[in-house]
């Protein structure tokens, strides 16, 4: 029995306080080791009482990025946990594949930005990139057949999701994410300039952080999830769809090429995915609760409005597209969604904001990580004189 001593990079944030639980739960298997907080220091301290042996860090100020990839980069670490919303994430988790650390991938923006080169470092390094993300953990265990996620079929060590690329490349049809539709599911079309911040932020399953609860609104959560997918399991975009399951029971699928489907259910919360992320390969027991089928009664499925809610499509261009301008997308919708909750535009200029930045930037195919970051700061910056001051 194998304890991991974990890193977590946004120990405040909601799934940083997720892991919190995971750790004070299976504390056998679970030894947090670092923590981190971008601003909140007394929320932070508060947290350490319960693990007093982790180093902590403060990255608000100049020197934030240095904190976090002293903590990134721990040697006692062997997993490290991102969950800092936001591009924040990057550089501390490409140093901490570069020491040698599994990582924990709770931060869209990582593999939305940086998939390529992110996922071969990890390769290059021999360490493991483990999704949080619900619906990634969700497919990452139906595929979990050892052969197709690191481990060969007899048992020896290989570099980490090498062996995605040809087993799930012949074998799956199909990655479903699935999605809640957000609080505007049902809403017309025509109603949703009227959208206001606090409408948005009433998401009908999860309890999240803003900006990943209006990008649930929009449906640019899925769209990153859709991106990040396409790195995680290296598929093409065309093989990642979405369906709008609004129960959030149903947390992904997986349909094979015989037309069998996996999916993975559980009740909406977080210490779910964290946990298996953590004792992966194996399964131990938890005090979480079971799921009870006849009170769930029934499980619903439809599909997106993709022409009322466009983040999907630009999502898809982004990931075919690629190079720099999923970054671009992530960066625009970053500022976009700031501005709506901060009542400076409507909901549909976020996506709308996102579509005319997409269509004034030429991708750079191949992008190293300065590149990368350029393209970051050039949509922020574009997207800002496109809305309202």
């Amino acid at each position: 029995m194998r304890k991991r001593r974990v890193v977590i990079l946004g120990a405040t944030g909601s799934i940083g306080e997720s892991a919190q639980k995971v750790a004070r739960d299976i504390p056998e298997r679970m030894e947090i080791v670092g923590m981190s907080a971008h601003s909140n220091a007394d929320k932070l301290h508060a947290s350490a009482k319960h693990f007093p042996n982790a180093k902590l860090a403060i990255s608000s100020g100049p020197d934030g990025v240095e904190r976090l990839v002293e903590l990134a980069t721990l040697p006692e670490a062997d997993l490290v946990l991102i969950a800092i919303v936001g591009t924040g994430g990057l550089r501390p988790a490409l140093a901490a594949i570069e020491a040698g650390k599994d990582i924990a991938v709770a931060s869209k923006e990582i593999l939305v930005m940086a998939g390529e080169a992110v996922m071969t470092a990890a390769r290059r390094k021999g360490v493991k990139v483990l999704p949080v993300d619900s619906e990634h953990n969700a497919i990452f265990q139906c595929l979990d057949r050892r052969s197709e996620i690191g481990e060969s079929r007899s048992g020896s060590e290989a570099a980490p999701n090498s062996e995605l690329r040809s087993p799930i490349s012949a074998s799956v049809r199909r990655l479903i994410l699935t999605a809640s539709g957000g609080p505007f599911r049902k809403w017309p079309a025509a109603s949703l300039a009227g959208a206001t911040p606090e409408q948005a932020l009433k998401h009908p399953t999860w309890t999240m952080g803003a900006k990943i609860t209006i990008d649930s609104a929009t449906l640019f959560n899925k769209g990153l999830e859709m991106i990040e997918a396409r790195w995680l399991f290296d598929v093409e975009m065309a093989r990642v769809e979405v369906i709008v399951h609004p129960q959030s029971i149903v947390h992904s699928m997986v349909e094979f090429i015989d037309s069998s489907v996996l999916a993975q259910l559980s009740t909406t919360d977080m210490c779910f995915p964290i946990q298996y992320a953590v004792t992966w390969p194996e399964r131990v027991p938890n005090s979480l609760p079971p799921l009870d089928f006849a009170k769930l009664a029934k499980l619903e499925f439809e599909a997106p409005r993709i022409a009322d809610f466009p983040a999907l499509s630009l999502a898809r261009e982004a990931g075919e597209t690629g190079g720099t301008l999923p970054a671009v997308l992530n960066a625009a919708n970053e500022v976009a969604v700031a501005a709506f909750l901060q009542r400076r535009c409507t909901f549909p200029a976020i996506w709308e904001t996102v579509a005319r930045v997409m269509s004034e930037h030429r991708s750079i195919a191949g992008a190293d990580l300065d590149a990368i970051l350029s393209a970051d700061s050039w949509a922020r910056t574009r997207a800002l004189e496109l809305l309202p001051q």
